[in-house]
């Protein structure tokens, strides 16, 4: 006969998986579920009609495309670019509106207001201001005697300007590093200056240990949204190349020169585009390892820093 203590427990883990009960439902059903269906079918040829057992043909034809490789190295530079710069420029304006001691509140809402644009309206936008020919962002470098390039159809340009992009639309994440700065106990600036301390030794001392979790989300979430990097890729290119979505169109992504080609593109074009769903399900397989990956270091990194620390 159970004692009254394990029977209190046993009660208790029954309330715990009640109130529970719809979180694992949804991972069940929206992770769980999806995760082992994409297994599944990335051992077979699937064209949406007819369903035939491939063995490992999709993952070894994966070593074999060479459209793999080149959106490989397109999405990890936007990875290795992109993200840093876009978690550093928002942290420095963050900064900067902190400082601010008249018009912080003007600043905060001109940040954050390129976020709210949609984010297909925003990058279509965005192509045509610094169209090379008629964008006013190339007339405004020649006052100054500035040959601007050809943004978004030079490929040695195409992903610096998406860059661009990202950085004008980073409002989102300035209001969140702003929150956390607000959050810093003053007097640890205040005991930091007593004993000498200069600004940059603030910052390294004080500010950035105290915003390492929020430094963590951040690079965390900006990792993943560069590893599913599609719409801005997509319609920049679409835009500049001039193609449109009419009966008969060859647009294939990535223009220029499949510099702006990224994994989600490619897995969206062999899915649902050529009708190669085994196939798309081995890349869709591929993009969660390496934001697992990606996660797992970047967490790795994290504690090894708290212990120094």
């Amino acid at each position: 006969m159970a004692s009254l203590p394990d029977v209190w427990r046993r009660r208790e883990g029954l309330r715990a998986l009640v109130w529970l009960s719809p979180w694992l439902a949804g991972v069940a059903i929206f992770f769980v579920y999806p995760l082992l269906s994409t297994v599944y079918f990335s051992f077979h040829r699937y064209d949406m009609y007819t369903l035939e057992f491939a063995g490992l043909d999709n993952y070894r034809y994966l070593f074999q495309d060479p459209r793999v490789l080149t959106s490989a190295k397109n999405t990890l530079w936007l990875v290795i670019v992109l993200v840093p710069t876009t978690v550093l420029f928002s942290l420095a304006l963050a900064q900067l509106v902190v400082r601010l001691k008249a018009g912080a509140g003007l600043f905060r809402t001109i940040f954050y207001l390129p976020s709210l644009v949609p984010m297909a309206a925003g990058t279509i936008t965005f192509v045509f201001l610094m169209n090379p020919s008629t964008g006013p962002w190339n007339q405004f470098l020649a006052l100054f005697g500035i040959q601007g390039p050809d943004w978004f159809g030079d490929p040695a340009w195409s992903k610096p300007s998406l860059t661009l992009l990202s950085l004008w639309s980073c409002g989102q994440l300035v209001v969140i590093f702003l929150a956390a700065l607000l959050d810093v106990p003053r007097h640890l600036y205040e005991a930091a200056a007593i004993d000498g301390a200069g600004p940059w030794r603030q910052f390294r001392s004080v500010t950035l240990p105290t915003l390492a979790p929020v430094l963590m989300f951040a690079l965390v979430t900006n990792v993943i949204y560069a590893l599913q990097y599609f719409t801005q890729a997509m319609i920049a290119s679409r835009v500049a190349s001039g193609s449109t979505d009419s009966p008969g169109s060859s647009f294939s992504p990535g223009y220029p020169d499949e510099s702006l080609l990224t994994l989600p593109q490619w897995l969206f074009q062999v899915g649902f585009r050529d009708y190669s769903m085994g196939y798309a399900c081995v890349l869709a397989l591929l993009l969660f390892a390496t934001s697992m990956i990606f996660t797992l270091i970047l967490l790795r990194q994290f504690r090894r820093a708290e212990e120094a620390s």
